[in-house]
C-alpha cells in the first residue's frame, strides 16, 4: 500500500495587509458605476472627484512634455527641482511657510504623501490622535505605520471641530502624532484662525508631530481662509509635515501627483522610502503640475466659484428633509448631514438602525449613492460630495426629499 503524499500547506498572507480595509468612498463608487453600466440612473454623491476637466493649458504643457526625450529617463526620485521650487512658492503664498526645495517629496498622489508621513514619523505602539470624522484612509495609513489611531469625535454641534480639552483628554505618554485637516474630508469643516492656533500651540507644547493635510485649502466659501497651522503657530514648523496635491483644485484626480513638505530629517527618510517604494513620479504628470502651479489660475477659480455655488444649493435641499441636520460646510466639495433623526424608523418597509443601512436604502429606492458615516467615524452621519453637476446635484436632492417625504 503506497503512502498518501501529505498535505501541503497553503503560504499565508500579510496580516497587516489583510486587515487593512478598502476604501468605502472607491467601493461605493465602483458600485454606482457598475448599476449605471447595467442602465440604472443611478445619481453618485460618492467620490470626491471635481466633474470639470483638467484645464487646457495645463493639458497643453503635459503634450509639451511628450517632446522631450529627458522626460522618458529616471529624474530624482524626491521630484523634479522646478517643481519643488514651485511647490515652496506655493507653500509661502498659501500655507505662510517658507520652506528650502529640499524639504519637500513630490509622491504619487496625496495618498501617497500620507502614507508616507506616517511611517517617517509613527513608530510601533506609537498612539495617533485622528479627530473624527475622518478621511477613510488615515485610519489604515495608520495601521500600516503600526501606529495606533486614537478618534477624538466632534459632532455636529461642534461643526465637526476637535477642540483642545478633548485632544488632552485623549493624549497619553504614547501619544506622538495629530493629523489635523482644515478644510476636511469629510465634513468641509474649517477651523477658525483661533481654534487653530490653540491646537497648534498645545501639540508645541507636548513635543506632538502634526500631520496636516492641506490638499483642499484652495477650496473656501464665504470669505473663508484656512490658516495653516504652522502660519498660525510658526513654532510648530519644526514638527509638521503638510500633506497637499494638485488632485482638487484642479480637477487632476487621475494625475496623480501629491507632495509633502516638512523638516529636512523626515523628509529625508520619506525620500529614502520612496526610493524604493516608487522613484519618481511620472515625469510627464509632474510637468503638468507645475503648469497647474505656476499658470493662470482663472479656471481653478471658476471651479470654486462652481463648487460654492454647488454647497448652498445642497445644504439648503438637505435641509428640507425633516430629520436631517447639516452644518454649514465653509471648504472641500462635501455636506456631511446628521441624519441621526432618521434612524430607528420605518422607510419603505424597512427597519433602518444605521446610517449603513440607510445609505443601502437610498441607493435602492432613490437609486442615489452616498457614503454612510461609519466610513469616517461614527454611525449616524452620511457624505455627499456636491463635486457633481448642477443638474444631477439637484435631482437627487429631489429623490431623497420624496423618500422622506412624511
Amino acid at each position: 500500500m503506497t503512502k498518501s503524499a501529505p498535505l501541503s500547506r497553503k503560504p499565508s498572507l500579510s496580516t497587516k495587509l489583510s486587515a487593512i480595509a478598502e476604501s468605502a468612498t472607491l467601493k461605493v463608487d465602483a458600485k454606482a458605476k457598475a448599476l449605471k453600466a447595467e442602465g440604472r440612473p443611478v445619481i453618485s454623491y460618492a467620490a470626491g472627484e471635481p466633474d470639470f476637466s483638467t484645464p487646457q493649458f495645463i493639458v497643453d504643457a503635459a503634450a509639451e512634455a511628450l517632446t522631450e526625450p529627458a522626460n522618458f529617463r529616471y529624474t530624482p526620485a524626491p521630484g523634479l527641482p522646478v517643481l519643488r521650487e514651485a511647490i515652496a512658492a506655493k507653500t509661502l503664498r498659501d500655507s505662510g511657510l517658507e520652506v528650502d526645495p529640499s524639504q519637500i517629496v513630490v509622491t504619487n498622489g496625496g495618498k501617497q504623501a500620507v502614507y508616507q508621513a506616517f511611517q517617517a514619523v509613527v513608530n510601533p505602539g506609537d498612539e495617533v490622535l485622528l479627530p473624527a470624522p475622518y478621511w477613510t484612509t488615515y485610519p489604515e495609513a495608520i495601521a500600516l505605520a503600526d501606529g495606533t489611531p486614537v478618534e477624538v469625535f466632534a459632532g455636529a454641534d461642534q461643526e465637526y471641530k476637535v477642540t483642545v480639552a478633548q485632544l488632552e483628554a485623549a493624549r497619553t505618554d504614547k501619544t506622538t502624532v495629530l493629523v489635523f485637516v482644515s478644510p476636511s474630508n469629510p465634513t468641509g469643516a474649517v477651523y477658525t484662525p483661533e481654534e487653530t492656533r490653540a491646537i497648534g500651540q498645545w501639540a508645541v507644547e507636548h513635543g506632538i508631530w502634526i500631520i496636516t493635510d492641506e490638499i483642499y485649502q484652495n477650496l473656501v466659501y464665504e470669505g473663508t481662509k484656512a490658516v495653516s497651522i504652522v502660519e498660525a503657530v510658526p513654532e510648530a514648523a519644526g514638527q509638521t509635515i503638510l500633506v497637499n496635491g494638485v488632485a482638487k483644485t484642479y480637477a487632476m484626480t487621475g494625475w496623480r501627483v501629491g507632495w509633502m513638505v516638512g523638516p529636512k530629517d523626515a523628509v529625508k527618510v520619506a525620500a529614502n522610502l520612496q526610493s524604493h517604494l516608487t522613484s519618481n513620479v511620472n515625469n510627464i504628470a509632474q510637468r503638468a503640475a507645475l503648469a497647474a502651479l505656476t499658470g493662470p489660475q482663472d479656471e481653478a477659480e471658476q471651479m470654486r466659484v462652481a463648487f460654492d455655488r454647488r454647497r448652498r444649493l445642497i445644504v439648503a435641499e438637505l435641509a428640507k428633509i425633516d430629520g436631517v441636520t447639516v452644518p454649514n460646510p465653509l471648504g472641500a466639495f462635501y455636506a456631511y448631514p446628521d441624519v441621526r433623526g432618521l434612524l430607528g424608523r420605518e422607510w419603505r418597509g424597512k427597519r433602518i438602525e444605521t446610517s449603513l443601512e440607510l445609505a443601502d436604502l437610498i441607493l435602492d429606492e432613490a437609486e442615489v449613492a452616498v457614503v454612510p458615516g461609519e466610513a469616517f467615524g461614527p454611525s449616524g452621519y452620511l457624505r455627499l460630495s456636491y463635486a457633481l453637476g448642477d443638474d444631477q446635484l439637484r435631482e437627487g436632492m429631489q429623490r431623497l426629499q420624496q423618500l422622506f417625504a412624511q
